[in-house]
């Protein structure tokens, strides 16, 4: 019998528009190397679009926080090269936390201008809306940027709604989370005797 050449749950394999191959998966703590020297590499707007003030550098700590996600509340994918965790250069970065009443959970996606436009927003965003689905979240947010009309319009694509963000300059774009449809059991079928 031929062994299937099975990934573990979460991870994909994904060939971009550009020929390039890359893996998404959930973060691991061996990425916290990568991730700040790839922080290095971004642009000064990615990383005001995505923290929503200005960073000259991600440190340790924060590295550390974002690659140690508390499994119980929060999930974090990377978009990264098909090498081991700590070798790999990560591309993206998505992650959800689920509030303190543990009914809605906060997004945050950063794609790297490299890979950008190829489609991974989307994808990590609906990978993210489905873990939410089935930890029965009653909806899933994030604060962005008045100016980030990409992303906003991201969101809108997949049925987010825009509301007023909680600071000025910001916008919270907001999904009701689908409920999964109930299955309907039918009687098994008995054989007439």
């Amino acid at each position: 019998m031929a062994a299937r050449n099975r990934m573990p749950p979460w991870h994909e394999s994904i060939r971009l528009a550009n020929g390039r191959e890359v893996l998404v998966r959930p973060i691991r703590p061996e990425d916290a190397v990568p991730l700040r020297a790839g922080f290095d590499l971004l642009q000064p707007d990615e990383v005001r679009q995505r923290f929503l003030y200005p960073m000259k550098e991600l440190s340790a700590e924060q590295a550390e926080r974002l690659t140690r996600p508390n499994t119980r509340r929060e999930f974090a994918l990377v978009v990264a090269e098909p090498q081991p965790p700590g070798e790999a250069l990560i591309g993206a970065v998505a992650r959800i936390a689920v509030d303190e009443d543990g009914r809605a959970g906060e997004f945050a996606i950063l794609v790297s201008h490299y890979i950008n436009g190829m489609g991974l927003g989307r994808h990590l965003m609906r990978r993210l809306v489905r873990w939410a689905k089935g930890r029965k979240l009653d909806r899933v947010y994030g604060e962005v940027l008045e100016s980030n009309l990409p992303m906003q319009a991201l969101a809108a694509s997949l049925d987010f709604r825009r509301e007023h963000g909680d600071s000025p300059g910001l916008v919270r774009m907001v999904l009701d989370v689908p409920k999964p449809k109930p299955r309907i059991r039918t009687p098994a079928t008995q054989p007439l005797v």
